[in-house]
C-alpha cells in the first residue's frame, strides 16, 4: 500500500459533533441545497427490482440474500437511475442507503434523491460519505421511532443533514484514492476467504470420512442402504430415520418478529438463521430478544438442543448453549437414547448436500421438516460415536485455529477500511498527493470494481446484510 496520507495544513470548526474540525477550504452544505426528492413511479413494474444492502449499497434484488416474500405487483414502485441516492427509510441508521449504479425500481417506502445541477459529479463522494461511520451518527439522530428496529428517517430530516464538500479536483482525488485502496483491501480479503474455504474443505473431508467409515481402515464394510452414506462398517446398526433417532422441535412464527416491533426488547433470547450459520459449532451469544408477547408466539428450545436452519441458510447446524426462542425457519433435535448429540451434529454437517437436494423449488427452497425426519442415518455403537467425535475435534483443532486467525485478519482489514474512509471523507486526512502518485488502473481493475460491488467481500450471504429489505407494503 502507499504511504499513509497526512492531515491538512489548517482546519476550522464545523459546528457538527460527528464532523469536528473541517479543512479550512472545504464547504458545509445542508442536504436540501444539494439534493432534490425524486418520486417517479413505475407504470408496469417491469424494471429491474433493486434493494439496499448494508454491506453493498444499492444492488439488484436477485443478487441479494433478501428473505422477504416478493410483492405480487411492482406497479407504483419508485424509479431510480444511476447516480441517485436511495435510502431505505427504516434502515438508514443501519447503513441501508447508497448511490445507485443501476436503473430500476425500489420500494415506495424508500427515499430517492438526485443531486442538483452542478453537483452531479459528487455522487461517488456522497456514496462514501453517507455510508461512513461518522455520518451514521447523523442518521441515527435524524431517524425517529419508539423501537431501534423501526427508526425511520423522513425526507425533510435527511435533507436537513449537514454535508461536507471538498473542492471538485479534491473530490476526484478522494474518490480515486478510496477506490484504489478498496480494491487492494478486497484483494487481500478475497485471498483470506479462499484460504478459509480450503481449510473448511479439509475439515469437512475429515468429518465426512469419520462419520461414514469410522476410525478403523481395516474394518469390513457393507452397503448402508442410504445413498449419501454409501458403504459403512459392517458392525454399525441398521438404518434409522431422523425422527426415530431424535425428538424434533418446531419453531414458530410465520413471519419474522421485526415486522411487529411490539414483540421485541425483552428478556428472552431470539435466535435466527444467521446466528446458526455464523456459529463455528456452538451458539454462545445472541443479538435480539423477545418480550412476553413475543414468547407467546415463539418456541423456546432448551440449552443443548441441536438446531438446523430450513430456510435462508438451509442445512446449517449448531448446538445451542442456552435457552432461546426460534422462528419457524429453524428446527431443533433432541437425541434419543443411544444417540450422541455431537456425533449427530457432525452427521448433519455431512448430510448438508443431501439436505440441499431435498429442498423443493416450489416452496422457495425451504426444507420440509417431514423430509428431514424421514431421511435415514446409520449410527455406530454409542461408545464408538464418542470416540469418533473425539477424533474429529482433535483432528480439526489446528484447522479451527487457522480459520479463526484468517477471520481476525479479515476483521482487521475491514476495520482499517472503515476507519480510512471515515478519515478521508471528513477531511481528517489529505489524500491529494497520494492520489496523484497512484499508478494508472487497468480496465481489468475497473471490471473487478464492478464485480466487487455486485458480490461484496463476505464469505457468504450470511449476516442479515440486507436486513429483510424493510419493504413496507410489499
Amino acid at each position: 500500500m502507499t504511504e499513509g496520507p497526512k492531515p491538512y495544513p489548517s482546519y476550522k470548526p464545523s459546528g457538527v459533533p460527528w464532523l469536528g474540525e473541517l479543512p479550512r477550504h472545504w464547504d458545509l452544505r445542508r442536504g436540501k441545497t444539494l439534493f432534490r426528492c425524486i418520486d417517479i413511479r413505475s407504470k408496469d413494474g417491469e424494471e429491474e427490482l433493486l434493494t439496499v444492502s448494508s454491506e453493498r449499497g444499492v444492488v439488484p434484488r436477485k443478487s441479494a440474500a433478501v428473505t422477504m416474500f416478493k410483492a405480487q405487483s411492482y406497479v407504483g414502485y419508485k424509479l431510480c437511475w444511476p447516480g441517485d441516492l436511495v435510502i431505505n427509510s427504516l434502515w438508514a441508521w443501519a447503513r441501508g442507503l447508497g448511490v445507485s449504479r443501476y436503473h430500476g425500481i425500489v420500494s415506495s417506502a424508500y427515499g430517492v434523491y438526485r443531486l442538483r445541477p452542478g453537483y452531479e459529479s459528487y455522487s461517488a463522494f456522497i456514496h462514501e460519505l453517507v455510508r461512513s461511520t461518522p455520518f451514521h451518527w447523523e442518521l441515527r439522530v435524524r431517524s425517529k421511532g419508539v423501537w431501534i428496529s423501526r427508526l425511520q428517517i423522513t425526507d425533510d430530516a435527511f435533507l436537513g443533514a449537514p454535508i461536507p464538500l471538498p473542492l471538485p479536483d479534491e473530490r476526484s482525488a478522494i474518490v480515486r484514492y478510496l477506490a484504489y485502496m478498496d480494491r487492494r483491501i478486497r484483494k487481500y480479503i478475497r485471498a483470506k476467504l479462499k484460504l478459509i474455504g480450503l481449510l473448511n474443505e479439509q475439515k469437512q473431508a475429515i468429518i465426512h470420512k469419520a462419520v461414514t467409515r469410522g476410525l478403523d481402515p481395516s474394518v469390513k464394510l457393507r452397503p448402508s442402504g442410504v445413498p449419501w452414506l454409501g458403504d459403512v462398517p459392517e458392525h454399525w446398526g441398521g438404518v434409522r430415520r431422523v425422527k426415530q433417532a431424535t425428538r424434533i422441535l418446531r419453531g414458530k412464527f410465520t413471519h419474522r418478529p421485526r415486522n411487529d416491533p411490539s414483540l421485541y426488547d425483552g428478556q428472552y433470547p431470539f435466535i435466527q438463521t444467521g446466528d446458526v450459520a455464523r456459529a463455528a459449532k456452538t451458539i454462545t451469544s445472541y443479538r435480539q430478544t423477545l418480550n412476553e408477547r413475543g414468547l407467546a408466539v415463539s418456541s423456546m428450545f432448551p440449552s443443548g438442543t441441536l438446531v438446523m436452519t430450513i430456510a435462508a441458510n438451509i442445512g446449517d447446524v449448531a448446538v445451542l448453549d442456552f435457552e432461546a426462542c426460534f422462528p419457524d425457519s429453524v428446527v431443533g433435535f433432541i437425541p434419543r437414547s443411544g444417540v450422541e448429540r455431537d456425533y449427530l451434529y457432525y452427521t448433519f454437517r455431512t448430510m448438508k448436500p443431501e439436505l440441499l437436494r431435498e429442498a423443493p423449488v416450489n416452496t422457495q427452497g425451504n426444507l420440509n421438516v417431514e423430509r428431514i425426519g424421514s431421511m435415514g442415518v446409520v449410527l455406530p455403537p454409542p461408545d464408538e460415536q464418542v470416540g469418533i467425535v473425539r477424533y474429529i475435534e482433535e483432528s480439526i483443532l489446528g484447522l479451527h485455529g487457522a480459520v479463526d486467525r484468517a477471520h481476525r485478519e479479515i476483521d482487521l482489514l475491514r476495520e482499517y477500511r472503515t476507519r480510512l474512509v471515515a478519515d478521508v471523507v471528513t477531511g481528517k486526512l489529505d489524500v491529494r498527493e497520494a492520489a496523484a502518485n497512484l499508478p494508472e488502473e487497468t480496465e481489468e481493475a475497473e471490471l473487478q470494481d464492478e464485480i466487487d460491488a455486485s458480490v461484496g467481500d463476505t464469505e457468504d450471504s450470511v449476516g442479515e446484510a440486507e436486513e429483510d429489505d424493510g419493504e413496507a407494503g410489499s
